[in-house]
């Protein structure tokens, strides 16, 4: 539960992918409090995150947006009547890949913004047109400070990946 009204739903679908849920939990609860700041901030309902492969996130892109390229945030609305708030679907692999490319912080950094970012479509930030991008990226940077007041560590890590010879013993 994060604040009012939110159920927070989280499935980590990446192999290698650790989560701390709590600290998700109480990141997204900052922002479900501020949420005046957002346009009235996500919906009220489940928010449900899942963390995905880039394989996986690509075919769900391919599946309901037609568009088989890998991407690294999909946002499907919820159905207030039903209680659903939306969905925020994240590839770490994408994350990673970026954080690489742009010497970003890090992994836990970019996949809190990919979460940031998709919060923020749900409160009805849209980032097609450039004025509309620009709005976005004021409200990411402003939902990042309001994260890093929380004082929270790093909320994503990667397991360290070993590959075993072929016919080593166990």
């Amino acid at each position: 539960m994060t604040g009012p009204g939110r159920v927070l739903a989280i499935a980590n679908r990446h192999p290698l992918l650790r989560v701390d849920r709590r600290g998700l939990s109480r990141a997204l609860a900052a922002l479900d409090r501020r949420g005046g700041d957002f346009r009235g901030g996500c919906p009220a309902g489940e928010l449900s995150l899942v963390f995905l492969t880039e394989a996986a996130l690509a075919q769900l892109h391919a599946d309901f947006m037609g568009d088989p390229t890998p991407t690294d945030v999909i946002t499907f609305p919820g159905d207030a009547p039903l209680g659903a708030a939306g969905e925020i679907c994240i590839s770490a692999d994408a994350a990673r890949r970026e954080a690489r490319a742009r010497g970003a912080a890090g992994l836990s950094d970019e996949l809190a913004l990919y979460v940031i970012h998709g919060w923020l479509h749900l409160a009805g930030y849209d980032d097609r047109a450039p004025a509309d991008r620009r709005a976005m990226r004021g409200a990411e940077a402003r939902a990042r400070r309001i994260w890093r007041a929380e004082g929270l560590g790093p909320l994503f890590a990667l397991r360290a990946f070993s590959v075993r010879p072929v016919g080593a013993r166990t």
